[in-house]
């Protein structure tokens, strides 16, 4: 943990909990909540739907990876922070003032390129306020109010949705910025250690220079993780949008409240597994946790098949809680294995979420093309396959990360950054 006393450690870890919960509708802007609106209100085809997500996610892929270079290099992470929802929130209000696919798709670029600040930002002032040794269970416990912050404002969303119609998920993202930007503020500043939030936490590593951007080509099991990650997302991101498309064309009136209960079932599962990965992820291995999360995806996919029925729908949708949580909450602690002491623990996490956004964007429109040419149930199997393929990649090529960490080349004249381990090969 960096030096500080224990009372700005409390404060710091309270703030840390209240600003996840409040970024957890932030930082997903409109997420699903977007296709159900352009379908019943605006009565945009999937196709459509999935090409505008799709050219909305491709902002937040060039975004990405700068941002994660600006958190490793910035010394302000909370107003980095603060500006980023304030746009989230600004474009996301805009967009029932000017509903054409042009306006929508810039409105959910900039909110796309502006959330992608957020994962590296939460994780890096994390690892800056509680160090390695307690990080997995920081990051277990920031995914745990991140996942009960989506789930209430998804149950508030349900309720007000069937009362006043779908726009008001517009209005409850406004209320969530607002707090948000007040608990980001509360982070006591000197609380966060700016070099061991960047991934150096040896004290004879501080004043060397951090790794060249090339560690993020050479380290060969972050390269494995980031295709991973790709198919993990090629295969998920798309998968809550068509059941919320699927739930809408049956009720019309129904639509978001029952999409809101998709979500609010999830999240309510991802909060314990969350917890879960906190706990025991350092006892049970990082890989095996993550290979759990590639595996529950193809199930999924195959039990939205059997049936339309709302309940069900909703039911298997749990499964998304069991995948997600586990997902969420290891990802940035096998970044943080594989960069530790380089000193580019954020601009690989952003990297790495590039890869992320990539698979997403591409859900989107494989599954709007899919459902157009073959139906819903042929877009759900496809997806599936995608994730089996990352499975077996996963067990076949990436190593475990638990306590390993990459050793940089050496560069000329300079001694490279200590490591506890090598990364397997």
């Amino acid at each position: 943990m960096s030096s500080q006393n224990p009372e700005q450690a409390r404060q710091a870890g309270r703030a840390l909990d209240a600003a996840n919960f409040f970024l957890a509708d932030v930082r997903d802007g409109l997420g699903p909540y977007l296709a159900v609106y352009l379908l019943t209100e605006q009565h945009w085809d999937e196709a459509r739907i999935g090409l505008v997500m799709s050219i909305a996610a491709i902002a937040g892929i060039v975004a990405q990876t700068p941002a994660g270079a600006l958190i490793d290099a910035t010394r302000a992470k909370r107003l980095v922070m603060a500006v980023a929802a304030v746009f989230v929130t600004l474009a996301s209000l805009l967009l029932p003032l000017f509903p054409g696919f042009g306006p929508v798709a810039i409105s959910q670029g900039i909110a796309q390129a502006a959330a992608v600040i957020f994962p590296p930002a939460i994780a890096a002032v994390s690892l800056g306020i509680f160090g390695h040794a307690a990080f997995t269970r920081r990051i277990g416990r920031n995914e745990t109010f991140n996942h009960a912050g989506n789930a209430v404002a998804a149950g508030v969303a349900g309720v007000s949705a069937y009362w006043f119609g779908p726009t008001v998920v517009f209005y409850l993202l406004g209320a969530m910025a607002v707090a948000s930007l007040i608990s980001i503020v509360a982070i006591p500043e000197r609380a966060i250690d700016h070099n061991l939030a960047r991934g150096l936490d040896n004290a004879d590593t501080r004043s060397e220079h951090p790794s060249g951007f090339a560690v993020l080509l050479t380290c060969r099991p972050l390269l494995v993780f980031a295709i991973c990650v790709l198919l993990f997302h090629l295969s998920n991101a798309a998968m809550l949008p068509l059941v919320g498309q699927k739930l809408a064309l049956q009720d019309k009136n129904m639509g978001t409240s029952l999409m809101s209960a998709c979500i609010v079932a999830a999240q309510l599962v991802m909060v314990p597994f969350a917890m879960l990965v906190g706990a025991k992820a350092d006892r049970w291995g990082h890989k095996r946790l993550f290979l759990a999360a590639l595996l529950i995806l193809p199930v999924r996919s195959a039990l939205y098949t059997l049936s339309d029925n709302p309940f069900w729908l909703v039911g298997v949708q749990l499964l998304d809680g069991v995948g997600a949580g586990i997902f969420g909450a290891i990802f940035p602690v096998i970044i943080a294995d594989l960069m530790r002491n380089t000193g580019r623990f954020n601009v690989a996490q952003g990297a790495v979420i590039t890869a992320q956004s990539i698979g997403a964007a591409l859900s989107t429109t494989l599954a709007g093309f899919v459902v157009v040419g073959a139906g819903y149930s042929a877009a759900f199997i496809t997806l599936g396959v995608v994730a089996a393929i990352g499975a077996v990649i996963c067990l076949i090529a990436l190593p475990e990360t638990r306590q390993t960490a990459y050793v940089a080349p050496r560069p000329q004249g300079k001694t490279a950054a200590p490591a506890s381990a090598i990364a397997a090969e």
